[in-house]
């Protein structure tokens, strides 16, 4: 989305070709300000470039970072040669996932224009899958041996500190160790000492003696989800990522941690409402897969919902059992309410799986607690349903239009309040105790109980309502 106020002087500096000007306008905003100015659809991708080229390249650089994804790989494939300049000076895991969004040509072309480290250090990132915590770390972080005082780690860190990403958190390593082919292995992570502590201790005191021993570190190739826990548990800013001997391969900072956070939660949302996961911005995404994820899980659902015909024809059958205009009238009062019934069992039931989904995702439960769930979960849906039956009562004794009595026969009005009350009382104990073990079972399968979407649950509450509804009406009535 183009900014109201800079894209429009950003069209006016191009068309005059002010480069000075647009030097300034890049140097003087923030970078995630001048992307937004640059992300309009009216400016092409080498007008993006002749925005930003008369800025340094390490601006360039920050601003390019801010654009959209779909943005960067059409620049990306438009001029090749500039992004090869810009890949040196990117942050390493940024670029390490623009280079994973690029087909494989232009990929094998930008690695030729980078140097031999940038090379090692884009292919060690790119090794890890995605969705991994392999796949957001980076490897630009601060580091000191243990055996330097505080004073000399001080002028050490000077000298890292205009490369790094992060210099709160300084990780203390040992001596490299070569494997059994002679190459390096990583540096064992030994602790860490934050840029607080270092600047207020005494001159001469050893890093070693300063650091924390006890580190919280993730593993590679845990999931992404895991990073989230331990940022939200630890308060921490920064945590490493090691591999089995405890060598450390980068770390994972608290910026990349806001949008894992952001694309879980779009993840589950989507997925609660019955659409499978997009990738993307709502207005860039393809209109085949939004169109593929929504129609998979509509069909679904309409499939399922012609059950609950099924279950009608069924019971309007049983309820025929006096000829003639009686069993017609019988039916047609019932019908009436059969809309305040069934939604019941569906606000029940996503009320409950959201609970319980969102619960599994904190890791506030777990599959093992299944029995404490459901015992508290029937009796919060008994509390409800007995709640939901007084409003009920009053409800079909006040407000029964009176096209509806008038179908009644004498005596049978005191009928119709009951059978309306206990179906709706049976139906949103129903609802909420399935939409609370659905997604337990899906969980105990070893898949995302997002699944379990509002709209599936809803639409097996109808299932099932519609039977408790007329095995009901059916006992009152027949």
């Amino acid at each position: 989305m183009s900014h109201p106020l800079f894209t429009p002087e950003l069209k006016i500096m191009l068309g005059e070709g002010n480069a000075a000007g647009l030097r300034e306008f890049c140097e003087s905003l923030h970078p995630a300000t001048v992307a937004e100015a640059l992300d309009d659809p009216d400016l092409s991708p080498e007008q993006v470039w002749e925005a930003i080229s008369p800025a340094p390249i390490r601006t360039q650089a920050s601003v390019f970072e801010y654009l959209p994804p779909a943005r960067q790989v059409e620049m990306a494939e438009k001029a090749r040669p500039q992004v090869g300049q810009l890949i040196g000076k990117m942050s390493h895991d940024d670029r390490a996932d623009l280079l994973r969004r690029l087909p494989g040509r232009a990929v094998e072309a930008l690695m030729r224009l980078v140097d031999e480290a940038d090379r090692k250090d884009i292919a060690a990132l790119g090794q890890y899958g995605e969705g991994t915590v392999g796949a957001l770390m980076t490897t630009d972080y601060a580091w000191l041996p243990g055996t330097l005082t505080a004073a000399e780690a001080v002028d050490q860190l000077r000298q890292q500190a205009p490369d790094k990403e992060t210099i709160y958190y300084i990780y203390v390593l040992d001596e490299a160790a070569r494997r059994p082919d002679g190459s390096l292995a990583p540096r064992r992570l030994l602790g860490v000492v934050s840029l607080r502590d270092l600047i207020l201790a005494p001159r001469h005191t050893l890093i070693r003696d300063l650091m924390e021993g006890e580190v919280i570190a993730l593993r590679a190739d845990e999931d992404r989800e895991a990073v989230a826990r331990v940022f939200s548990r630890y308060d921490l800013l920064a945590v490493p990522v090691v591999d089995d001997r405890g060598g450390l391969l980068g770390i994972v900072t608290h910026d990349d941690v806001l949008d894992v956070v952001q694309a879980e939660a779009t993840e589950d949302l989507q997925r609660q409402a019955g659409v499978g996961p997009i990738e993307g911005n709502y207005l860039d995404a393809g209109f085949g897969t939004v169109w593929k994820s929504r129609a998979k899980w509509l069909g679904v659902l309409f499939v399922l919902q012609m059950v609950t015909i099924n279950v009608m024809a069924y019971y309007e059958r049983k309820l025929e059992g006096d000829p003639g205009k009686a069993a017609e009238d019988r039916l047609a009062f019932l019908i009436v309410f059969i809309p305040l019934c069934l939604s019941v069992g569906g606000n029940a039931g996503s009320q409950a799986s959201t609970l319980v989904t969102r619960a599994l995702a904190l890791e506030q439960i777990r599959v093992s607690d299944w029995v404490r769930v459901f015992r508290r979960e029937l009796l919060m849906a008994a509390s409800l349903a007995a709640t939901l039956g007084v409003l009920s009562v009053g409800r079909t004794y006040f407000l029964t239009p009176n096209s509806v009595l008038a179908d009644l026969r004498p005596g049978q009005f005191w009928h119709l309040i009951w059978a309306v009350t206990l179906a709706v009382m049976g139906i949103c104990v129903t609802g909420a105790t399935v939409g609370a073990m659905l997604p337990l079972g899906v969980r105990a399968i070893g898949r995302d109980p997002a699944l379990m979407s509002a709209p599936l649950i809803a639409t097996l509450s109808d299932v099932l309502g519609i039977a408790i509804y007329f095995n009901i009406a059916a006992f009152f009535f027949l």
